[in-house]
C-alpha cells in the first residue's frame, strides 16, 4: 500500500539523491524526521487535553477556570510544564536513583510507541503493521512494569503499595481490552488498524463496528478508562488513601513525566476507540468525503500532493477522539470513586466474562457465514 508518507519519503529520497547523499543516511534522516513529527504532535496534544480538562471541569462546577495565562488560559499548561522543568529534582536518600529515573521513562515510552500504528487519516499512518491492533495491547503491557519500578525505587511503603495497585489495575483491564479487539478484527478479517477502518468505511455510517459490536464497544470504553486511571478508576492516585500513589517521592520533571504518560494514553485510547468502532477517518458525510476530490485545487495539484483529503480525514479522526475525551472528563465529575475490591470485581467478574462471551458469539457467527 502506497501511503502519502511513503510518497513524501520517496520525493525526499529523490531530492537528496540528486544532492549525492548516501542512501543509508537518507533512510536514517527520514526515520528521525517522522519520529520527531509524531512525538511533537503528541506532546503538543497533552497541554491541549490538560487545558480542555480544566475548562470543562470549571464549567461543570460553575467556575471560570484558567483565564489569565494567554487567551482563555490556553498557555496555563505550558506555564505549568516550564515550572516543573525548573523545579529542583529531589532524590530520596535511601532510594535507588537509577530505578527512580527509569520508572517514568518506562511509563511514557510505550505510550508514545503505540502511536506508530494509529492511522490519523486515509493513508496517513507511520507504520501499517499487520498486527497493529494487538501491537497497541502488547506495547501497553510494559506500562505496569514502569509503575512497579517507580513504586519500588522510592523506598516508600506508600509508593510501593500504590505501584502494586496500579499494576494490578492495568493488568486486570488489559485482558478485556484484548478480548474486545479480537471481535472487531474478526469482522474486518485483519489485525491491521488501516484495514479495520477500510472495512467499516465500505458501508458508510451503518457499517461502523459500533452497531455490530455494541457490547464490545461499551466494554472497551470502560476498560480504556480504567487503563488510563481515570475517575472512577483512579485508585492508584487516590490522595486520601495513598498520599499520591507511586508518585509520592517524585518531583520536578520526573513528576511531570507521569502526567505526560497519563494524558498521552488518554489521547491514544479514544483514538483506538475511533479506529475500532467509529470508522476512523470515515465521516460518512458525502460533502466532506468529496471535498478533496472535487475541490478547485485538485486540478492544479498532483494526486500525490492532495492536501484537503488528508486534512479532512485527520480532522474527522481527532473530532471523534476528542468527543470521547470530553465524555471521560464529564465522567470524572459525575461518578464517585469505586473501592479497590469493586474495581477488580468489575474487571475480572463482569468485563472479562462479557468480553469472552462476545468474542465467542462473534467467532461462531463468522464460522456460520463461512460454512
Amino acid at each position: 500500500m502506497v501511503t502519502h508518507i511513503e510518497i513524501y519519503r520517496k520525493q525526499l529520497v529523490q531530492l537528496l539523491n540528486e544532492l549525492e547523499f548516501p542512501t543509508t543516511s537518507l533512510e536514517s534522516i527520514w526515520i528521525l524526521v517522522s519520529t520527531l513529527i509524531l512525538v511533537t504532535g503528541v506532546t503538543t496534544g497533552v497541554p491541549v487535553i490538560v487545558w480542555l480538562e480544566r475548562k470543562v471541569s470549571a464549567g461543570v462546577q460553575q467556575r471560570t477556570g484558567p483565564e489569565y495565562a494567554g487567551p482563555l488560559g490556553i498557555t496555563q499548561s505550558l506555564a505549568d510544564g516550564i515550572k516543573l522543568l525548573l523545579k529542583e529534582d529531589i532524590i530520596p536518600s535511601k532510594s535507588d536513583a537509577w530505578l527512580l529515573i527509569t520508572g517514568p521513562v518506562v511509563v511514557v515510552t510505550p505510550v508514545l510507541v503505540s502511536y506508530l500504528v494509529i492511522p490519523f487519516g486515509q493513508n496517513i499512518v507511520l507504520s501499517d503493521l499487520g498486527i497493529g491492533a494487538f501491537f497497541r495491547i502488547a506495547i501497553s503491557s510494559i506500562v505496569p512494569l514502569g509503575l512497579l519500578i517507580a513504586g519500588y525505587a522510592s523506598n516508600n511503603k506508600y509508593s510501593f503499595l500504590g505501584g502494586l495497585r496500579a499494576a494490578a489495575q492495568s493488568i486486570s483491564y488489559e485482558i478485556p481490552l484484548a478480548l474486545c479487539i479480537s471481535p472487531a478484527s474478526l469482522l474486518s478479517g485483519s489485525l491491521s488498524t488501516v484495514d479495520i477502518v477500510k472495512t467499516q468505511s465500505k458501508y458508510g455510517f451503518f457499517g461502523w463496528n459500533l452497531w455490530r459490536q455494541p457490547i464490545g464497544f461499551v466494554a472497551f470504553l470502560i476498560s480504556s478508562l480504567a487503563e488510563c486511571e481515570r475517575l472512577p478508576f483512579d485508585l492508584p492516585e487516590a490522595e486520601e488513601e495513598l498520599v499520591a500513589g507511586y508518585q509520592t517521592e517524585y518531583s520536578g520533571i520526573k513528576f511531570g513525566l507521569s502526567y505526560v504518560g497519563s494524558h498521552s494514553n488518554l489521547l491514544a485510547s479514544p483514538l483506538f476507540v475511533t479506529i475500532l468502532y467509529l470508522g476512523g477517518w470515515d465521516s460518512s458525510i458525502p460533502f466532506f468525503e468529496n471535498l478533496g476530490r472535487y475541490s478547485p485545487l485538485s486540478n492544479s495539484s498532483s494526486e500525490s500532493f492532495d492536501v484537503l483529503g488528508p486534512a479532512v480525514g485527520i480532522i474527522t479522526t481527532l473530532s471523534k477522539s476528542f468527543l470521547f475525551i470530553f465524555i471521560s472528563i464529564l465522567t470524572r465529575w459525575t461518578l464517585p470513586r469505586v473501592r479497590i475490591d469493586q474495581l477488580l470485581d468489575l474487571g475480572w467478574k463482569f468485563l472479562l466474562p462479557i468480553a469472552s462471551g462476545n468474542l465467542l458469539l462473534t467467532a461462531s457467527f463468522e464460522l456460520l457465514l463461512i460454512s
